[in-house]
């Protein structure tokens, strides 16, 4: 199912739902930061995603980190939340959704490292890096605050 994002467009469809979602900040012993490249907008993303009925947020970051790249990992703080108006995403589907990002930091516990049929590739990334990747403003807005070192988690 292909994703188009919008940020402040007023070409954006209409929302049809909202979506309560988990991301996570995942960094290896060297301070890299784990990424994911999407298979339905090509564009590097953290690992993150939907919450379920069932699940906790901390246990959404979980679960979709674990999905998406093979990883086990377990919560460690909070880099924010994210609910701007201005993002909206659109599926082929039908469905447009305003998403409630909330984007924890999190350590590897175990696990090893694969592409999932959500991604068509996943790395460690130097955050020096990361300026060069196709990636969306939403995800690069995280990666800055993670980056920042904050005192507080961003509240958006």
């Amino acid at each position: 199912m292909a994703r188009t994002e919008y940020y402040d467009d007023p070409e954006a469809p209409v929302p049809n739902s909202l979506v309560v979602a988990a991301s996570a900040v995942v960094t290896d012993e060297a301070g890299r930061i784990l990424l994911q490249r999407r298979s339905d907008n090509g564009l590097w993303a953290l690992p993150g995603g939907s919450m379920d009925m069932s699940d906790s947020l901390p246990g959404t970051a979980v679960r979709e980190v674990k999905e998406e790249t093979g990883l086990d990992v377990e919560i460690t703080g909070l880099v924010g939340t994210y609910t701007d108006p201005r993002h909206v995403i659109a599926y082929s589907d039908g469905e447009v959704r305003r998403q409630f990002n909330v984007c924890f930091t999190a350590r590897i516990t175990g696990g090893s490292l694969a592409v999932s049929a959500e991604s068509t590739d996943v790395r460690f990334v130097v955050p020096d890096e990361i300026d060069a990747l196709p990636m969306h403003h939403t995800q690069r807005l995280r990666l800055r605050h993670y980056l920042e070192r904050r005192e507080r988690p961003h509240l958006g």
